[in-house]
């Protein structure tokens, strides 16, 4: 007998324990999954957009991609733009502004004419927009 076989460093790792945590976690995992498939019940509201009529007492302010601006159809500018819009803000029923801006027209330009027509005194604004583009 060879004393030296004796004492090599065993070089085997025991999968016996590992496989039998594996199948202890798959077990607990199989049991605890069908628990968490349950979702909350919420009723949402039903919420359906139907074209709305507009009065004869509003104004059509159109702004095209490049930024210019149209009254009622008409092209204005910008000081144009504050004689109408200081002019319809001071009519009684004061008129409604749609906005109709163009898909590609900057925020910036948007978010200036709504500026300007509060700093004007129009209380009523509305985005025009096409319910046919999803």
């Amino acid at each position: 007998m060879d004393a030296s076989e004796d004492n090599a460093p065993l070089a085997e790792i025991n999968m016996v324990p590992l496989i039998d945590v594996m199948l202890v976690l798959l077990v607990i995992f199989l049991v605890t999954a069908p628990l968490l498939t349950h979702a909350v019940k919420v009723e949402l509201p039903k919420a359906s957009s139907s074209p709305n009529v507009t009065k004869p007492e509003n104004v059509q302010l159109s702004i095209d991609a490049a930024g210019l601006l149209y009254w009622n159809g008409q092209m204005v500018d910008a000081a144009g733009l504050q004689e109408h819009l200081s002019a319809a803000a001071a009519l009684q029923p004061q008129p409604e502004l749609h906005i109709r801006a163009e898909r590609t027209t900057p925020y910036e330009k948007v978010a200036q004419v709504m500026s300007d027509a509060s700093r004007a005194g129009v209380g009523r604004i509305g985005f025009v927009t096409d319910p046919t583009r999803p």
